[in-house]
């Protein structure tokens, strides 16, 4: 575990860029191959740019207004300050959704049938990603008042805030998980479903993940019902995903009572 990875006179190679780095890669080239075939891969790399600006302007917005504005508030020349790290994987996947809707509309290209394509592509990186917050000492969960954990070294956030006390493995997991989720999404694929519902089986999926673990998290503030800004979020995708699953299955049934009329 290496925060960074070397130091060559004052640059210094930190292992989270890197890892971060070879997932938007591997999701990048995931999507492509996952959309041969259609007229969407000739717009993958097109979208790569617009996609990452809107992935950190909304990973910093969702890390400085949900998950710690109790810190940013008295701090707010530090907002801008991404830098110096802070940001959300969240916030960055709804900033990630938004950028590609205005780019479909743009194109007038369907936005569901491109997030279905690319939806096992984006929890694929996701997987990769949890890899970087692992060497990096963040995304930790809290002390399992046990010796079974992970005891993060000196350097990390985890170890400036616990010291060296075992940890749940929080980010680990939701890696693993991750990976199981894309194995799913990846077997559904040869299922005949509505458009827009493998994307938002996505959505649910992560989202069950995402909630699960943050009860093991010992990096985020608490809020009502004891939720995490990370619980609430992921409820709430989780339920505006699902009403709009239940609306495309309702509308598909609709549409082939009026062909078979």
């Amino acid at each position: 575990m290496r925060v960074i990875l070397f130091e060559i006179g004052g640059f210094s190679l930190r292992s989270y860029g890197v890892v971060v780095g070879l997932a938007v890669l591997l999701a990048v080239g995931m999507a492509y191959y996952l959309a041969r075939g259609t007229q969407y891969q000739k717009h993958i790399f097109n979208l790569v740019f617009y996609v990452l600006l809107g992935a950190i302007l909304g990973a910093r917005i969702w890390h400085v207004f949900f998950f710690q504005w109790g810190y940013y508030s008295n701090h707010l020349s530090e907002i801008f300050a991404i830098w110096n790290g802070g940001i959300a994987i969240q916030g960055a996947l709804v900033g990630g959704f938004l950028t590609t809707a205005v780019y479909t509309w743009k194109n007038k290209i369907s936005f569901w049938e491109l997030a279905d394509i690319v939806a096992p592509a984006i929890i694929l990186g996701q997987a990769v990603g949890r890899i970087a917050c692992f060497l990096n000492g963040d995304a930790f969960g809290a002390p399992t008042g046990t010796g079974f954990g992970v005891v993060y070294p000196e350097g990390t956030i985890a170890f400036e805030r616990y010291g060296s006390v075992p940890l749940w493995p929080a980010e680990v997991w939701e890696g693993q998980l991750d990976l199981i989720v894309f194995g799913v999404l990846i077997a559904m694929k040869n299922i005949k479903l509505p458009v827009g519902v493998l994307f938002l089986s996505y959505n649910m999926m992560y989202a069950l993940v995402r909630f699960s673990l943050e009860f093991l998290r010992g990096d985020s503030p608490r809020y009502a019902l004891d939720w995490t800004a990370g619980q609430w979020t992921s409820m709430s995708i989780f339920l505006i995903s699902m009403a709009l699953m239940v609306y495309f299955f309702f509308k598909r049934n609709q549409e082939t009572k009026v062909i078979t009329m």
